[in-house]
This record gives C-alpha cells, sequence and structure tokens, in this order.
C-alpha cells in the first residue's frame, strides 16, 4: 500500500457512491439484519476481498479461513477481488448482487455503502463472543476506533469492525547520530522541531524529504497543526461562507509551514520530484524526517541498512493521531449475515489476528498483539487516548478543488500564509455555491 492506492481509493468510493445512489430509487434498502444468530455446519457465505490473493493479508485471511471452515463447518465462498472492490460494491448493491461480507478502509466502506444507509449496523457484534477467549469483542477492539468514524443515516458508526489500523506521522532513523543530537528528546512546540531542522542542516543533512508534487502527504503537516491548534479540519471545510478561514489559528498554522518553506527546512530540490524520489533521498540518509502513513515502513524496507531504528512522531503540538481503519462490513442486502457475523468474531481471535502483524507486517487494533519492530514506535502513537481520521473526515472532492493547488503553492513558496489563506477561502465559497 501507499500514497497512490490512498487516492485510487478515494476517487473509487465517489464513483462508487454515485453508482450506489443512484441505483437505491430500483433496489430498496435492502434487508439484512444483525441478530447474533448461529449459522448451522454445512452453510456457507459469500466474501469479497480488498486484497489480491498474492498478497500477506491475503494469507493471513486463508489461513483464518481455514481454520473457521475447520472449526464451524461453515464453507467461506471468497474472491479475492483486490482494489477494485470499491468500484464494484456499490453497483453490486444496485443490482442486488451484494456479497455477505466484504473489507476495505472505512472511507471506502463509509462512502460506497454507510452513508447511503446499505452497511449494517455490525453494534450486535461487538456484544459477541471472541471464541475461545471468552470475552465480548467489544473488549478487543478499542471503542475509540469506532468513535471517531462518522455515523450513517441510522445514527450508527459500527458499519466497520477493524483488523488493520494505520496512523500518519513523521518518520525517522532514530539510530542515526545526526538526529539523535539534533533531537534528543521529541519537540514540544513548532519552535523545538525548526531548531532541530536547524541543528541537521548544520550538519549537512537535510530536514524533511517531501514528493513536492503529491498534496495529501504535504497537506498532513497543516492537518495536524491545526489539530494542534485546536481547529477541527472537517468544520473549516464545510463552513459554506469561508468565514472559518478568518479564525487567527488557520493563519497562523500556514505560517508554520510556510517556516519550514522559507527557513530552507525542506529537501533541495523538492518541488521539481514526484514520488519516490524523495522516499529513496530520505531512506538513503539524505533527508531526516519524511512524513507519510506507517506503510512507508514497508516500502522501505529492503532500501534501509540494518542499522536503522525505524521511529515515529507527530508534528509538535499535534495532540490526535489520524488514523485509517481496515475491516469487515456486510451489506443490508446480505442473506448470509449469521454466518458472516461468525467469521469476524472468529478472526477477532489474537491467534488469527495476529498474522497482520507478524506476516502481512501491519498493526492490528488489539492492544495485546505487538506491531512488527519496524512499527513499533507507530504503534506507541495510538496509545493516545482519542484518534481521529485524517483532516477530521474531510473527504469527497472538497480537497482537489479547494485545497490541493492552494497548498503546494504555499509548499513550493509560490503563495505567502495570507496569500494562500484568502485562495482557499475565495475558492471554498465557489465550491460551497455550486453544490446546491
Amino acid at each position: 500500500m501507499g500514497r497512490a492506492m490512498y487516492t485510487a481509493r478515494r476517487a473509487a468510493w465517489i464513483a462508487a457512491a454515485s453508482a450506489l445512489v443512484l441505483g437505491l430509487s430500483a433496489c430498496g434498502s435492502g434487508g439484512g439484519t444483525s441478530s447474533g444468530g448461529v449459522a448451522k455446519a454445512g452453510s456457507s457465505f459469500t466474501y469479497w476481498s480488498m486484497w489480491r490473493a498474492d498478497e500477506p493479508q491475503a494469507q493471513v485471511l486463508k489461513a483464518a479461513i481455514a481454520d473457521f471452515t475447520a472449526s464451524t463447518g461453515i464453507k467461506v465462498n471468497v474472491d479475492w477481488i483486490g482494489r477494485d472492490i470499491a468500484k464494484k460494491i456499490g453497483p453490486a448493491i444496485a443490482g442486488h448482487q451484494a456479497p455477505d461480507l466484504w473489507d476495505e478502509s472505512n472511507d471506502v466502506v463509509y462512502g460506497s455503502t454507510a452513508s447511503a444507509g446499505q452497511a449494517l449496523d455490525l453494534s450486535p457484534v461487538l456484544s459477541q463472543q471472541v471464541p475461545g477467549e471468552n470475552v465480548p469483542v467489544s473488549s478487543v477492539i478499542p471503542a475509540k476506533y469506532f468513535a471517531m468514524l462518522p455515523k450513517d443515516p441510522n445514527g450508527s458508526n459500527h458499519y466497520l469492525i477493524p483488523y488493520e489500523v494505520a496512523v500518519n506521522g513523521m518518520f525517522f532513523n532514530s539510530a542515526d547520530p545526526a538526529v539523535k543530537a539534533a533531537m534528543p528528546t521529541a519537540p514540544t512546540d513548532w519552535n523545538g522541531l525548526l531548531k532541530a531542522c536547524s541543528a541537521l542542516k548544520a550538519k549537512g543533512t537535510s530536514c524533511i524529504a517531501s514528493e513536492g508534487e503529491d498534496p495529501w502527504t504535504n497537506e498532513l503537516y497543516f492537518d495536524y497543526l491545526l489539530n494542534g491548534a485546536g481547529v477541527d479540519f472537517n468544520q473549516l471545510a464545510n463552513d459554506k461562507s469561508g468565514a472559518a478561514w478568518d479564525n487567527p489559528a488557520v493563519l497562523k498554522a500556514a505560517e508554520e509551514v510556510d517556516q519550514l518553506v522559507k527557513g530552507g527546512d525542506l529537501i533541495p530540490g523538492y518541488d521539481a520530484t514526484k514520488y519516490p524520489a524523495q522516499e529513496t533521498n530520505w531512506a538513503s540518509g539524505k533527508a531526516a524526517f519524511y512524513m507519510d502513513g506507517d506503510y512507508v515502513t514497508s516500502e522501505v524496507s529492503k532500501e534501509v541498512p540494518a542499522t536503522w531504528q525505524m521511529s515515529a512522531m507527530l508534528p509538535p503540538t499535534a495532540t490526535t493521531p489520524d488514523v485509517g481503519l481496515f475491516g469487515f462490513a456486510i451489506p443490508r442486502q446480505a442473506k448470509n449475515v449469521s454466518a458472516a457475523e461468525q467469521f469476524i468474531d472468529f478472526f477477532m481471535q489474537k491467534k488469527e489476528m495476529s498474522g497482520i502483524a507478524t506476516t502481512a507486517l501491519n498493526i492490528t487494533p488489539r492492544t495485546d498483539i505487538p506491531a512488527p519492530a519496524d512499527l513499533a514506535d507507530a504503534q506507541k502513537l495510538l496509545s493516545a487516548p482519542s484518534v481521529r481520521l485524517p483532516f477530521d473526515g474531510m473527504a469527497g472532492d472538497w480537497s482537489p478543488k479547494v485545497l490541493d493547488e492552494n497548498y503546494l503553492n504555499l509548499w513550493h513558496g509560490q503563495l505567502t500564509p495570507q496569500q494562500f489563506v484568502a485562495a482557499c477561502k475565495a475558492a471554498q465559497v465557489s465550491y460551497w455555491q455550486t453544490q446546491g
């Protein structure tokens, strides 16, 4: 996984959501219910997965499916669809061809099914027992992962049961002597980060590597700075008057971003390169920090030397980590709900879900499953009392139409902070005027 997947996934769920809405008048609202019943041995259900058959997550799920069938006698008819699932689920629901179970990221599940009332409320699953552990599912999946999700039309945020968690942050090699000298402890304010950057530059190391043409990873600095200032990004973006951009905290965040640009803290040439040029430079030690999702650790695992100690931190002042979830969902049209729910319960076992960490090398929502070594520090970020969606859940086409170009112009030093705020405010007013 990587930033390309995130971009493609967002576009896919917008398209899927449109297809779903267009088909609702023909297909109705579906009739599945979550009853907590027990399926009989010899029964079966259909499962569509976002993973390709050759991916590590699929290997983990295949093993769990084999264990589940051996334990219950319930057959799982699985289709390893891959990322195209985001394009197919909406039309499948509209055409009454929905699977009984599918998995994807929280944004795809919400955008392509839950937001239209087409995802089953899985609250009853949380009260069901994890097989062999004598505890309910709710005791092994922290409630904060549901609390951050937007609610569906029926007021539920339990339309997805996660088995994998991803966190966004600033990744770095804490074993690097230059980093140790420049940053003996994590900075607690923005000036502390700027001082660390200055110390790194004095030793001939760039502070931050940036894929200059990628708005999403670079906008995370702005997102986190607003979080530290107590500004909800989603509320900022949804202000149809644009007045929210007049908040002094918004301009201050833009000014702090501008300090990185004007201070020369971004790796030289960043504004004329595309992925993976600067990720490669970071992995080779030419810059100390790289902002991205935690998937970056696996992306560079074969590039970095064995002496690396992968660490992660949030930008100074940020209080709540940006998190994405991958997990199970059940369409309301599902015909075999009980069997699908039983598989969800089964996979919540520590012995089954552990493969997400040991084989797929990712973080699980279970706090008793240690993350792989390269993500141990990232897992510590998830110990925060609460978590949130990137950009506080702002999605759809707002970002490409309002923020992305203006932010890259700020990031490239072509707009002042004041000009950036004014440009975003004007673009936002125009955007909402076209939304009906």
